[in-house]
């Protein structure tokens, strides 16, 4: 199986940044995209940012220009840069690694980490 272990969330002040860790654990073959999602209660998850293929990146809106997607695939690992944070910013971010492939079985499936809160006080 693959686990997915997030990092780097926390509270900080408006204007401040915060850099996001997303790890992927397992017998992985390859990944396709890796990205983080966002959720405040009582609303839908919505994507911030993606890495696609490890070349292609898209955004939310609202979050292009301040926040920054990287990833390394020798490491399984996604990062997001996260600065001039604003309150509206404050919400649970997890990380969803898709089309994972395992040398387990061979079939492509999708993960989510647990999540780790982003509270951006203003």
């Amino acid at each position: 199986q693959v686990q997915l272990v997030e990092s780097g969330g926390g509270l900080m002040q408006a204007g401040g940044s915060l850099r996001l860790s997303c790890v992927a654990s397992g017998n992985i073959y390859s990944i396709n995209a890796m990205g983080w999602h966002r959720q405040v209660p009582g609303k839908q998850r919505e994507l911030v940012a993606a890495n696609i293929g490890g070349n292609s990146t898209v955004y939310t809106d609202s979050v292009k220009g301040r926040f920054t997607i990287s990833r390394d695939n020798a490491k399984n690992t996604v990062y997001l840069q996260m600065n001039s944070l604003r309150p509206e910013d404050s919400a649970v971010y997890y990380c969803l690694s898709s089309g994972v492939v395992t040398t387990d079985d061979w079939v492509r499936r999708d993960y989510w980490g647990q999540g780790t809160q982003v509270t951006v006080a203003s």
